[in-house]
């Protein structure tokens, strides 16, 4: 899955459906020490309820519906 050149603002307009007519608000954001994850919770109002959800900071500058994945030690041969 390509990932790279995936800007919040396009994030937010295709999984929560904001636009002109419906705005969407930063609720939270932060990191997360141990793994170093950025992360904002944004929320929107729909006729059905308010819906909300994360995105995460992946290390190429992107923006993502799912967490980067965790770094592990790997050896390689020189």
């Amino acid at each position: 899955m390509q990932t790279t050149g995936r800007s919040l603002r396009f994030l937010v307009e295709k999984w929560l459906g904001t636009g002109p007519e419906r705005h969407a608000r930063v609720t939270a954001f932060g990191h997360c020490r141990r793994r170093a994850w950025r992360y904002v919770r944004v929320e929107t109002t729909h006729p059905s309820g308010v819906r909300e959800m994360l995105f995460f900071r992946h290390e190429d500058g992107s923006w993502c519906v799912f967490p980067p994945d965790i770094r592990r030690p790997a050896m390689r041969v020189a």
